[in-house]
């Protein structure tokens, strides 16, 4: 079974069904009517005010807020969230609600439809007589039909603005809806006001349909934002629409005689189910009849199928191929691999990235800066004698066109997008931070066995002392080495088994694994060490003959260990085995790939100096530059990376990324700037890897490193272009606007063009594609 399958950390959700005082969980809460920063930030204020509330994280693009609170339970926090959400001025909901296609309305247009098209058709007829001056047709609608087309569009499809302007004043802040509520207003008071003190038969000129418009325009661009936002969500619903919804549960001969379809949320693990060719598997299990192939695409982005046959592992929401098989299921719900990748994927697209909190901290002054920028434009048209609609106007155009809808979206909207397409092709990208960092790295280090190579040794020699029987030692060495995860060990358990060789459970006692070295232990009544020639040193055995063998095995590139008997005398070799792995067929062009891009690359590996550096030679790493780290103890892995993170001379540090795929990479992936647990076929004691790292690569192809870092910095690069043109958009738009370039209804159709231009830009990445072997045509 994949690695991953076993070790993907699923998100806490809501607490213990005993909520102690002491308890600390994560709470998401959907929140809606969120139209710009300015808008995070108030709700983000009103969480953290709440007791209890650690840290409250509030994400515009998914329109959610992830809260960390301690010391209450699930329900009473949820509640308390709730409510401060609702008193804020918004809306709370479940954090899926955004994802949901918005409900049909009349005539079958989208309920979210209807205010904008309402909106146009109410306010085409104000806008019909400008059209007919450009054409030299000079004619207007009388001023009482005017009002009444624009009043509607003004107080009734307007009526969002003005609640969510009170709400925001009542807070103390300003929000984007504010904003257009001034605006607009203004302009329908002001030709209210013409209106009503002309004379008897006076044509005077109204500014009715710029209001009305500039609100249309608002509403056609919060709808398309909508559409928008639903896209940057596409990843998460492809992958919960893999979850079948029946399950055909297999008799258990005492309360069901018969193969029977149940909801999949019914089945247990023990249940066996049977699943047919074409079908998705409804949970992760294990294949105990039958065989078949399997489509994981979705889960790993590995496009070909994999074999499967009793005793293999299958994973929920892969697709059967063409054989019907029967499967013992493993895991459901929550703890299911899917939904540990949803849950992965949510978390990272809930993460703040840190140049989004200096966006918040801009929009939190930017709404009060806009009104006094009004203000002042008012005046200094008054100033220069202008009339008081001129003036009026103008300043209605720099509250419309100075927006922080872009602002808030820029960052969310592309983090969201690349960790979407990124979770698609097998790279889940669990800390945003890690994200961010990754176009900086410019070192990588990669662990050897299991990360670069296939991590199955096999045993190719052993050499036994004079008088000593080979088979019998493969044996003993075997039976000390049963319970070791270690792929040397395996690789003797493996071959003794190959030789029909066969021990007792119990013929091996107390035995235990030293750290980097081996495993010691006593079998029958004989004490045992089997490890690396340097522990050999440390215990001062002499090899004898026997070390000519060793010094040719480390020169053709295996791995030596050494299996020797404690007596009276001391330490005595018994024999010398040689283990030799194979490079995975990804790592030569992933590193080619890396060199290509200036990256500084290193190999890091417990083997001795000479078996390293062939394998080295073979991947294309070139020891002679000091990129092969050899004999490395697990617990100097860690400091490996800190030593290449510093630069000669004092100078910028390295940024440094670290790929294992092992336990013992743990705390070389937490210490790296960015840490990638690599996911393989075989090693159960992965998890820790994929605890400690911020990237997990869901399949063992060394291309995905290169591809995680290029993914990484395609989304950096739509963050800054995203900001770039919200900050220049507010900082060319709002001059223009207060010297008199643009009118309300121009301001109004670019400010409803950036928030979605920012959207449409992030959504570019959807269409990106990981690097491919170029050995593979």
């Amino acid at each position: 079974m994949n690695a991953w399958t076993d070790t993907l950390t699923p998100p806490v959700t809501q607490e213990p069904a005993d909520p102690a005082a002491t308890g600390v969980c994560s709470l998401d809460i959907g929140i809606g009517g969120m139209t710009c920063a300015s808008c995070v930030t108030r709700v983000e204020k009103a969480l953290n005010r709440l007791p209890g509330v650690s840290e409250a994280s509030v994400n515009l693009a998914t329109e959610s807020a992830r809260v960390t609170v301690q010391g209450l339970s699930s329900t009473e926090a949820m509640a308390r969230l709730s409510r401060a959400v609702r008193d804020a001025g918004y809306e709370p909901r479940r954090p899926q609600a955004m994802d949901d296609a918005p409900p049909t309305g009349w005539l079958g247009l989208p309920q979210d439809a209807w205010p904008v098209l309402l909106g146009a058709l109410l306010s085409l007829p104000l806008v019909l007589p400008m059209v007919g001056d450009l054409a030299g047709r000079h004619w207007m609608l009388p001023a009482w039909a005017q009002f009444a087309l624009a009043t509607p569009v003004q107080f009734w499809l307007g009526a969002r603005f003005y609640r969510a302007g009170w709400h925001a004043l009542k807070a103390g802040t300003g929000n984007m809806e504010l904003l257009v509520a001034i605006g607009t207003t203004a302009g329908w008071a002001l030709s209210t006001w013409l209106w009503w003190r002309a004379g008897p038969g006076e044509m005077v000129h109204l500014y009715y349909e710029g209001s009305a418009v500039v609100i249309t325009l608002v509403l056609l661009g919060k709808w398309l934002e909508a559409r928008a936002r639903r896209q940057t969500t596409e990843a998460i619903r492809a992958l919960h629409a893999l979850r079948p919804e029946v399950a055909h549960l297999m008799p258990d001969g005492v309360k069901r005689e018969a193969l029977t379809d149940v909801p999949v949320d019914e089945l247990l693990p023990g249940d066996v189910i049977r699943v047919l060719p074409g079908e998705r598997f409804a949970a992760d299990g294990t294949v105990v009849s039958g065989q078949t192939q399997a489509d994981e695409s979705m889960l790993t982005g590995e496009a070909m199928p994999v074999a499967k046959a009793p005793g293999d592992a299958v994973t929920g929401g892969s697709l059967n191929g063409d054989g019907a098989v029967e499967v013992r299921v493993k895991a459901v719900g929550a703890q299911s691999v899917l939904s540990r990748i949803i849950g992965l994927v949510q978390d990272a697209q809930a993460g703040k990235a840190p140049v989004q909190r200096l966006v918040d901290r801009v929009a939190a002054v930017f709404v009060p800066v806009v009104v006094v920028l009004a203000l002042i434009t008012l005046g200094g048209w008054l100033w220069t004698g202008a009339a008081v609609e001129e003036a009026l106007l103008h300043a209605v155009a720099v509250l419309v066109i100075a927006c922080p809808c872009a602002l808030g979206l820029a960052t969310p909207a592309a983090i969201m997008a690349g960790t979407g397409v990124a979770a698609r092709h097998g790279i889940l990208i669990k800390d945003v931070q890690a994200l961010e960092v990754a176009h900086r790295v410019n070192t990588v280090a990669f662990d050897k066995t299991g990360t670069l190579t296939q991590g199955r040794p096999k045993l190719q020699l052993i050499e036994a002392r004079a008088g000593v029987d080979e088979l019998s030692v493969l044996r003993v060495a075997a039976c000390l080495q049963e319970q070791s995860a270690h792929p040397l060990a395996q690789a003797v358990v493996r071959a003794s088994q190959e030789q029909g060789l066969t021990w007792q459970t119990g013929d091996a006692e107390a035995v235990q694994s030293v750290t980097g070295r081996g495993s010691q232990g006593r079998v029958q009544g004989t004490e045992l060490a089997l490890g690396s020639l340097r522990w050999m040193e440390e215990l001062q055995v002499d090899l004898g003959p026997l070390a000519e063998v060793a010094t040719k095995a480390q020169a053709d590139g295996h791995s030596v260990s050494v299996l020797a008997s404690r007596s009276v005398a001391g330490w005595s070799v018994l024999a010398v085995l040689a283990f030799g792995d194979e490079p995975k067929p990804g790592s030569a062009p992933a590193l080619a790939e890396l060199r290509r891009r200036g990256m500084r690359l290193f190999m890091v590996s417990g083997d001795n100096q000479g078996a390293a550096e062939a394998m080295a030679r073979r991947l294309g790493l070139q020891p002679e530059a000091g990129e092969v780290l050899a004999e490395v103890l697990p617990g100097d892995k860690a400091a490996i990376v800190q030593r290449l993170r510093e630069a000669p001379g004092g100078g910028k540090p390295h940024v440094v990324a670290m790929v294992g795929d092992g336990v013992n990479d743990a705390p070389a992936l937490a210490a790296a700037d960015v840490g990638m647990a690599m996911g393989h076929s075989e090693g159960a004691s992965s998890d820790v890897a994929m605890h400690a790292a911020g990237i997990t690569l869901m399949r063992g192809d060394p291309l995905l490193v290169a591809a995680a870092l290029d993914i990484s910095r395609r989304t950096v690069g739509k963050i800054r272009q995203n900001l770039f043109w919200a900050f220049a958009y507010n900082v060319a738009g709002i001059p223009l606007a207060a010297l008199g370039y643009l009118s309300p209804v121009v301001a109004g159709a670019a400010m409803a063009l950036s928030s979605v231009s920012v959207l449409a830009n992030a959504l570019l990445l959807k269409r990106w594609k990981p690097p491919q072997d170029p050995t593979q045509g």
